[in-house]
């Protein structure tokens, strides 16, 4: 109950500011309580960082485990397994002479026909193994890891409660399952799923704190700046979460909780880019850097577009308000 839980943390605030001018020790737990809420965000900005570059660099060492393995450090990736290589001219498919392909692994040459086909074999292989262990995990440890999990948080964000859908278990699970699940090539993306596993992150440290989690009105803030944690890491982008969250899946979202879902936004994208999953500086994977400066005409058809965008917004607007007139008048 909403207003159950707000009536009932308002007694709480009550009672503190009561409380602290008592002593110093109330002083203190009153100071707590109200950096409480940055502390967690802090803790969730943190978590979802490491998470993300985690699962950023696990999907990208199993997409790589498709084509061959590097035999003086399993662990290390195509493109970090020739990083110490010298030499300047790679082959058709990029790789370089300490990255070992599957053919090459079992003393096939990589250039033959029997080579290719084993490539294509292994390949396929290694796709099917990753998608059915993904599918296997999800079905018999955490039912609630399918899917992206954005259609959910926004149901919990709007009061509705779901049992286990923010667990440990199911983050957990959907960490390692979506790392499979890219690696083998399906058509998805990590955006949902990283809405869903900072979610799992902000529940589950909003248990450190009993402000928040002990009152479910209160941990939908916590909720909130989590769900923009999970865009920030996706795309890089904190402002584009913040607005995320802003638009898309909370229903109550105060300027308190503006401010802390940037926040712990900024504190995600930073420790992403610490961490480096990528190695190219960025944290995102594909990075478009232009070389050539843009000339002044070239605004000109961005010009029109925009123009002609506003023009057919507004004249869907205008038909929309007519048709809702025209039906509330033909009843």
């Amino acid at each position: 109950d909403w207003q159950r839980d707000i009536a009932r943390d308002r007694m709480r605030h009550r009672h503190i500011v009561k409380k602290k001018q008592e002593s110093v020790t109330d002083l203190i737990k009153g100071a707590h309580d109200a950096w409480s809420g940055w502390v967690c965000v802090l803790l969730v900005g943190l978590t979802s960082g490491v998470m993300a570059g985690v699962i950023d660099i696990g999907a990208s060492w199993l997409t790589d485990l498709k084509f061959g393995i590097c035999p003086s450090a399993f662990y290390l990736n195509m493109e970090q397994c020739c990083w110490s290589s010298n030499e300047t001219v790679r082959d058709i498919s990029g790789n370089c002479s300490l990255w070992m392909t599957w053919p090459e692994f079992v003393g096939v040459s990589r250039e033959s026909g029997g080579g290719y086909f084993l490539r294509y074999v292994v390949y396929v292989l290694w796709a099917l193994v990753f998608a059915t262990l993904a599918a296997s995990l999800v079905r018999m440890f955490a039912p609630y890891a399918c899917g992206s999990g954005i259609p959910e948080i926004k149901t919990i964000l709007s009061g509705f409660i779901i049992r286990g859908y923010l667990g440990k278990w199911t983050l957990l699970i959907k960490a390692v399952t979506i790392m499979l699940a890219v690696a083998s090539g399906l058509s998805l993306g990590k955006e949902g799923p990283m809405v869903h596993m900072a979610c799992c992150i902000g529940n589950v440290i909003s248990y450190l704190f009993p402000k928040y989690g002990r009152n479910e009105a209160k941990k939908r803030e916590i909720l909130s700046a989590a769900s923009a944690a999970g865009v920030s890491v996706a795309f890089g982008a904190p402002i584009a979460g913040v607005l995320f969250s802003l638009e898309e899946v909370s229903y109550y979202f105060p300027l308190k909780t503006l401010w802390r879902s940037f926040f712990c936004a900024l504190v995600a994208a930073f420790v992403l880019q610490s961490i480096n999953p990528f190695g190219n500086e960025h944290s995102v994977l594909f990075y478009v850097e232009y070389s050539k400066p843009w000339l002044f005409f070239e605004l000109i058809p961005f010009l029109f577009l925009g123009i002609i965008g506003g023009l057919i917004g507004s004249m869907f607007i205008r038909a929309n308000i007519y048709w809702c007139k025209f039906r509330k008048s033909s009843r």
